[in-house]
């Protein structure tokens, strides 16, 4: 696709204390997790790709600015366990850096918080969710009739699951947004928001994560969902934990994927991260070769 790496910026959705505390259950932060992700999927893609990241959420942190990020052929915001509505200065800070990524007109992903922190900046609203948390898989995800011909959606079955964690959601959507993808227990599930002369795609669950990875945010999340009612009791989080990192291992164990609900849309490494894939082929491919960058 390209005659040189394309160049590409991660923005850590997390302060430290969060990505620390991820980081020990899962192996990874967050932003280095979703850097590894994008630089696999673009090596599928035929071109090799320089990731760098970035900590708007950090104390001290310095903004990039338009020529900050001029150098770059696409930005991508990862999940936190921030909370907009918060309105704390650690998220506020990342509306700012969203607003730059908007102006700049790069390409722009996100995941979850992504998602969110892009439709605040395009001047949206970010709620708590009064359906409550979706954790684990998100099912019945439906394409819309504009995501139905959406080129972020390409090869989606019309209704799909998808790894997932949040308890906000998007209440409000900005002017220039479309959404592309809803189900039962939040109505913008995947969504593209043109702002500022920008173009961001986003989907409210993790197309980046793997079974190992949603295992390791599940083990720190178990007490939280014993008090929702998802676990019965710690064994029975585990039991799951299990089943979840050992069908990571061996994907081709039928008997742990029926046991778990598992679709082919989510063990299916390349329908599971179709959004990621069709982003870096149809918006930041495109977009360096009219920037002469190709």
């Amino acid at each position: 696709m390209t005659a040189r790496p394309v160049r590409l910026l991660v923005a850590e959705g997390n302060t430290p204390a969060l990505r620390e505390r991820h980081a020990k259950t899962s192996g990874q932060t967050p932003s280095a997790f979703y850097a590894g992700v994008l630089g696999g999927l673009a090596k599928e893609l035929g071109f090799e790709a320089k990731i760098d990241l970035c900590f708007p959420a950090d104390e001290g942190a310095n903004l990039p600015s338009g020529e900050d990020l001029s150098g770059y052929d696409g930005v991508a915001i990862t999940g936190s366990g921030l909370n907009l509505w918060k309105a704390e200065r650690e998220s506020l800070a990342q509306v700012e850096f969203a607003r730059a990524v908007y102006a700049s007109g790069l390409p722009f992903f996100g995941s979850c918080w992504g998602l969110q922190v892009a439709a605040a900046a395009a001047g949206g609203e970010v709620k708590l969710n009064p359906a409550g948390r979706e954790i684990g898989i998100a099912r019945s995800i439906r394409l819309t009739e504009a995501g139905r011909a959406h080129p972020m959606h390409e090869g989606r079955l019309e209704v799909f699951d998808a790894p997932a964690i949040h308890s906000d959601e998007v209440a409000s959507l900005p002017e220039g947004a479309t959404v592309t993808a809803t189900n039962e227990l939040c109505s913008v599930q995947a969504a593209e928001i043109r702002h500022g002369g920008g173009v961001f795609w986003g989907v409210q669950f993790h197309p980046e994560y793997t079974f190992a990875e949603l295992g390791g945010i599940l083990t720190r999340y178990t007490p939280i969902m014993m008090q929702e009612g998802f676990f019965r009791d710690e064994q029975e989080a585990a039991t799951y934990i299990a089943d979840l990192v050992a069908l990571d291992a061996e994907p081709g164990r039928k008997d742990l994927a029926w046991r778990l609900g598992v679709s082919t849309s989510v063990l299916e490494p390349a329908l599971r991260r179709a959004e990621l894939t069709n982003w870096l082929r149809n918006q930041v491919g495109p977009a360096m070769s009219a920037r002469g960058r190709a």
